[in-house]
């Protein structure tokens, strides 16, 4: 019997490792699936040559109700580019996208079913990289979380900041301005015709938050990471500089596919280290220890607060950006971007952590273009604050932490103490914030409960408003305590993150009307004069209700949802090894 020869292009699934054979899909024989496979696929007009390429996956988050990505086209154009000239097939797909504005009840509830959505769709298509475009707040933690426990490897392009739009010769940008400009409006300082006129001015482009709000802040550390190409944070998302990143992102993912450069081998301790202090001198969003602390649990790192605080004390505010400074994400860019950042925190960074170009970050520093005067970025020796922006506090009020953005705050607020305002959750404060009754002094602090994670997904409500009856006399900030989170363009005397939330059993539950509580950020701590007797009385009479839910995936949430010192991750998602802590002990 005469030996067959195999046709040229012949499917042979056992020898095939990479490309279109990973994750065949189940159909009893692998030679079967795989001809089918290449058949379908066939079916989209591609050739036997181009499918012998490595398969990068392009992550699209392109969606009307998310103009933070409204330049997702252009950016997925110049990533295929980029693929191509490197000699990949590019593959794009949809996920989930997620927009601040526009998710109900909070972006902060779709984020870990955005990382699920991300995690199984790289586990399910065959792809040998990813690049993930991502831009809005919580979609480029989303993404990260999902791409780290495949450990594909990965680039994170982020859309980039919008412009900045002017109102009566004045700069302004979403959305530090658009705070400022309705406090203003809520203490009648400026009227109805005005506040319409500065919201046409305040977002002049597509793109993300123009201070350092979240979405920016995740742009910077994704660069500081190393898991972003250098130069990616600050390109405005209408600029060219934009889309040549993007081009260059698809030519690192099939630089890493032919490496073998997982995401897990760039995403080290010490590139976590790199990023916080990063986090803490640009004076970055308070959100950004959640979603750090997610991304390091997904990889089987714990975070630890408190040495993160020895961290803080250590990396001054360098950054002069909104809201701790004055400038925006533009500025930002024309002054060398993270590089000029970078190149002045060197003496505290990792220079050996590994970067998506192959090359360490020391390398890449390096071999960048020459510094440049610039007013943006602070010498070492003048910072803008002594301190990082973030402070961890502790103490009875919140025995498992608490945080304050303590470069955005009042300094005659910083040691204080105060009689309680309580609100029970986000209605009650609607209700009674503004009510010419309400008993509130300037020198009070507003306590708003059950807004952590379990009780309410964790909104961006702790930036409670100033009552207005004391926004019309003046009053521009107060102390503010919750179990929730605020945006990163927020700013004011806002304790955050209280753990354990109130809706656990943390003793923010039984906070009452008139209690007093003491704030020091210098020694760290936030305690609740109350004793031990008072507390069990209440305890008792008020016993704590978990919320629960009765189906779909608030069911899940509410479930599996942990705290904020935790990442407020699932506990079914994070790695179930451990392997170490984030910063390492020295």
């Amino acid at each position: 019997m005469t030996k067959k020869t195999s046709p040229q292009h012949a499917v042979h699934p056992e020898n095939m490792r990479q490309g279109l054979a990973q994750g065949l899909s189940n159909y009893g024989d692998s030679g079967f699936s795989m001809f089918l496979r290449k058949a379908f696929i066939k079916g989209a007009g591609y050739t036997d040559n181009a499918l012998e390429r490595p398969v990068i996956g392009i992550v699209n988050t392109g969606s009307a109700y998310n103009p933070c990505h409204g330049n997702l086209p252009q950016l997925l154009e110049a990533v295929k580019r980029g693929v191509l000239l490197a000699g990949g097939l590019p593959m794009e797909f949809p996920t989930i996208s997620i927009h601040e504005s526009f998710s109900h009840p909070t972006s902060m509830y779709l984020r870990n079913l955005m990382s699920i959505d991300t995690e199984e769709m790289l586990r399910a298509q065959p792809m040998d990289a990813v690049v993930l475009i991502g831009g809005c707040d919580k979609t480029v933690p989303a993404q990260l979380m999902g791409a780290t426990s495949v450990g594909l490897p990965a680039v994170q392009l982020v859309t980039g900041s919008m412009l900045a739009g002017s109102h009566r010769g004045t700069r302004v940008g979403a959305c530090t301005d658009c705070r400022r400009y309705w406090a203003q409006f809520r203490a009648e300082e400026i009227d109805s015709e005005e506040i319409a006129a500065v919201n046409d001015q305040l977002v002049a482009s597509v793109g993300t938050c123009s201070v350092a709000g979240t979405a920016s802040t995740m742009a910077c550390l994704v660069e500081a990471l190393g898991i972003g190409v250098p130069g990616s944070a600050s390109p405005p998302a209408v600029t060219a500089d934009r889309m040549r990143i993007a081009e260059l992102s698809g030519q690192a993912a099939v630089n890493l596919a032919r490496q073998g450069i997982g995401i897990n081998d760039i995403l080290t301790p010490a590139a976590f280290e790199n990023a916080m202090r990063v986090l803490f001198a640009m004076g970055g969003s308070t959100n950004a220890i959640v979603h750090m602390t997610a991304i390091a649990g997904r990889a089987g790192y714990n975070m630890d607060l408190r040495a993160l605080d020895v961290m803080s004390r250590e990396t001054p505010v360098l950054l002069d950006l909104k809201p701790s400074g004055k400038h925006y994400m533009e500025d930002f860019h024309a002054a060398g971007g993270m590089r000029t950042l970078l190149r002045e925190l060197r003496p505290l960074l990792n220079l050996d952590a590994l970067t998506v170009t192959g090359r360490t970050l020391g390398e890449e520093l390096d071999t960048g273009p020459a510094p440049f005067s610039q007013e943006v970025v602070r010498p070492f020796s003048t910072p803008l604050y002594p301190q990082g922006g973030i402070a961890v506090l502790y103490g009875n009020l919140a025995p498992d932490g608490a945080i304050i953005k303590q470069s955005a705050a009042d300094p005659t607020l910083m040691e204080h103490e105060g009689r309680a305002i309580v609100f029970e959750n986000p209605e009650d404060m609607a209700a009674r914030i503004d009510d010419p009754e309400l008993d509130v002094k300037a020198e009070d602090i507003l306590v708003l409960k059950n807004i952590g994670p379990k009780a309410a997904a964790m909104p961006e409500a702790g930036y409670l408003p100033i009552p207005q009856k004391l926004a019309r006399q003046g009053v521009k900030d107060m102390v503010r305590i919750s179990d929730g989170r605020m945006s990163g363009t927020a700013f004011g005397t806002i304790v955050l993150h209280v753990t354990p939330e109130a809706a656990l059993g943390g003793p923010l539950a039984w906070v009452q009307n008139g209690d007093k509580i003491r704030l020091s950020v210098s020694q760290r701590r936030i305690e609740w004069l109350i004793d031990d007797a008072e507390l069990a009385a209440r305890q008792a009479r008020q016993p704590v209700q978990i919320p629960e839910a009765e189906r779909g995936y608030a069911k899940l949430f509410r479930q599996t949802v942990l705290q904020a010192d935790q990442g407020a991750d699932f506990d079914f998602l994070t790695a179930t090894t451990r392997k170490g802590v984030i910063p390492r002990s020295e």
